[in-house]
């Protein structure tokens, strides 16, 4: 199993103004340290799960593009990107540009979007969710046929594109790899079994019933379903000296022998830094055997 490192809280001791000092160190340390994946969240405000809207937060690809200069070796990411902020071919274009500059370490990762509070602060049109997937599943398409260089005009029902041209073209080819996020079982999975190389879902109770789900999916869409990486979101917390590195490594052996293969989200106290030094030494050599 793989490890990855999600920073989704941008409110430091130190304050804005060393805000980019403290994320490079933390990022950095990650992908030296054998975290496989270095990913931060897209929104414009904060979460509530995380604190009010007024804390800070960083626009995602900026924000990824600076950690790109950073970093050397792990996978970039946003977990995830909401469809509905920015127009398709522009996404596009933006994951391109990581992925070139990056050495070809960029994945996309997209879901459908919910946070509307943001969406409306900002003027963000935030459309009813049935349209929300109807666009997800066309940007889809868009960014298939963008990184496969096809610059035929593309006509959707709320995208139109007239030269959908990509240069420079993405370094991982075929493409970026496309991460669809989100565990609803009609709509999102599906959208994962025609088109996604990966998905991610949270480590829950359901999870293996979630997995089934998309096997069946797979089999509806003719996808073989041992091509999709199984990744979930965890939530790391290794205690002040390591205490719950034995519950972390029974969970991440319980999610593996979901077939999970990648567990990747926020550290607490990460601007620590110790955290990750813990799971550098006690548990990312032990996941790399599950």
């Amino acid at each position: 199993m793989q490890i990855g490192l999600q920073i989704p809280d941008f409110t430091t001791a130190n304050g804005p103004e060393h805000l980019g000092r403290d994320v490079a160190a933390v990022a950095r340390f990650a992908d030296q340290a054998g975290f496989d994946f270095v990913a931060v969240m897209d929104h414009f405000f904060q979460i509530g799960a995380l604190g009010p809207p007024e804390r800070e937060m960083l626009e995602a690809y900026t924000a990824l593009g600076f950690l790109a200069a950073h970093t050397s070796r792990a996978k970039l990411l946003a977990l995830v990107t909401g469809t509905i902020y920015r127009h398709p071919g522009i996404l596009v274009k933006t994951v391109t540009t990581l992925d070139v500059l990056s050495g070809g370490r960029a994945w996309l990762g997209i879901g459908a979007a919910w946070n509307d509070v943001e969406s409306v602060g900002l003027g963000v049109p935030f459309p009813p969710t049935v349209e929300r997937f109807q666009r997800l599943e066309e940007v889809l398409q868009i960014c298939h046929q963008m990184w496969a260089g096809d610059e035929r005009p593309y006509q959707g029902r709320h995208y139109q594109l007239q030269r959908p041209l990509n240069s420079p073209q993405s370094l991982s080819r075929p493409h970026p790899p496309i991460m669809v996020g989100g565990g609803g079982e009609r709509r999102t999975l599906r959208l994962v079994a025609r088109y996604a190389d990966a998905c991610n879902l949270f480590a829950s109770p359901e999870l293996g019933r979630k997995l089934e789900v998309l096997r069946e999916h797979c089999a509806r869409e003719g996808r073989d379903y041992n091509e999709i990486r199984k990744t979930c979101y965890y939530r790391f917390d290794v205690g002040p000296n390591g205490e719950n590195v034995g519950k972390i490594l029974d969970d991440l052996h319980g999610l593996a022998d979901l077939g999970i293969e990648v567990a990747l989200g926020q550290v607490l106290d990460v601007y620590q830094i110790k955290p990750l030094e813990i799971l550098a030494e006690r548990v990312i050599p032990e996941a790399a055997a599950f």
